[in-house]
């Protein structure tokens, strides 16, 4: 028997069920990991809060986990290749990671890089391929200037280590009086500007003469979006993840993890970001770990939307 965390209908992430449930044995094409820890999103919660096209409840909660394979079905081929009992693997995109134990698609299983830990390795890909899609829409290269709002954030911070390994310069916003956050923006290679009053006077100086080439917003606020289309020419270089209504009204971009055209790209960007981290230069700060029987709790924090880091749960 397996533990796992289910929302009974849409609504909000208190209604959430903690139910012992069987695994079933992996089929062909399938394999069952051992968790060892759960990546905590903003869609976890977001994504049960109403119902959505296509959704069944109950539905499991999670999309993104490490742990250690301890079953394989036949023809089970990974998404980084062969796949054996005992092997540490993280898989994206799964539903129902919030468990202690799950049979999932082979394909969307890859070996984990042997530097992270589970924690850190279980919230590495839905932020990482989201900024890696956020860089490829935005058609950034190498030597050109980007403005990053939220940049202190998860996928802010996959941003600003990607642009770095792509010798992109990135200038980020942060709150006016958080210092972590602008240090957090500085230990991966961006230049941090405050957010305010005159703020496109501060991303201009902080470009030093550099024209602003594209722009990425993961903070949704007027005051981001506004400055993004006053610095950078191309609109088609300006995208969000958060704001589909001014993007829409504005004529730039927006890009979701479940639209299909995203999907097939993150699909492909999964060994990518997973190449990044295994060689160092992706990191996954992760600020807290839970146990999983405090998934409320620990997502209750993740939704404030400063918990400093990444948060992981761990049956």
């Amino acid at each position: 028997m397996a533990k796992r965390w289910t929302a009974p209908a849409p609504g909000p992430i208190e209604t959430w069920s903690f139910d012992e449930i069987e695994v079933p044995a992996p089929g062909p094409g399938e394999v069952t990991i051992r968790v060892r820890a759960a990546g905590i999103n903003p869609a976890d919660a977001k994504h049960v809060a109403t119902a959505r096209p296509g959704a069944s409840f109950p539905l499991p909660i999670g999309y993104e986990l490490s742990g250690e394979i301890t079953a394989v079905g036949r023809d089970a081929l990974g998404g980084s290749g062969e796949l054996a009992v005992g092997d540490e693997v993280v898989a994206f995109r799964v539903q129902g990671a919030y468990t202690t134990d799950i049979t999932v698609p082979a394909r969307d299983v890859f070996a984990k890089p042997a530097n992270l830990p589970h924690p850190e390795a279980a919230n590495l890909l839905l932020a990482g391929t989201t900024a890696a899609e956020m860089i490829q829409v935005t058609r950034v290269v190498e030597g050109e200037t980007v403005l990053l709002h939220a940049a202190s954030g998860a996928v802010g911070v996959s941003l600003l280590q990607q642009a770095r390994d792509l010798g992109v310069r990135v200038i980020g916003t942060v709150g006016a009086d958080a210092e972590d956050s602008a240090e957090r923006v500085r230990r991966y290679g961006g230049i941090p500007v405050a957010y305010g009053d005159g703020l496109r006077d501060r991303v201009e100086a902080a470009a030093d003469g550099a024209p602003i080439a594209a722009a990425w917003d993961a903070a949704g606020t007027d005051e981001a979006i506004d400055v993004s289309l006053e610095l950078v020419s191309d609109r088609d270089r300006v995208v969000t993840i958060v704001s589909p209504d001014r993007a829409k009204a504005d004529g730039f971009l927006w890009i979701a993890g479940a639209r299909p055209e995203s999907t097939r790209f993150r699909d492909i960007a999964r060994a990518r970001v997973l190449e990044l981290a295994a060689s160092g230069a992706l990191e996954v700060p992760v600020a807290r770990t839970y146990p999983l029987a405090e998934a409320v709790e620990a997502v209750r924090l993740v939704m404030t939307g400063h918990p400093g880091g990444k948060v992981a749960l761990l049956p």
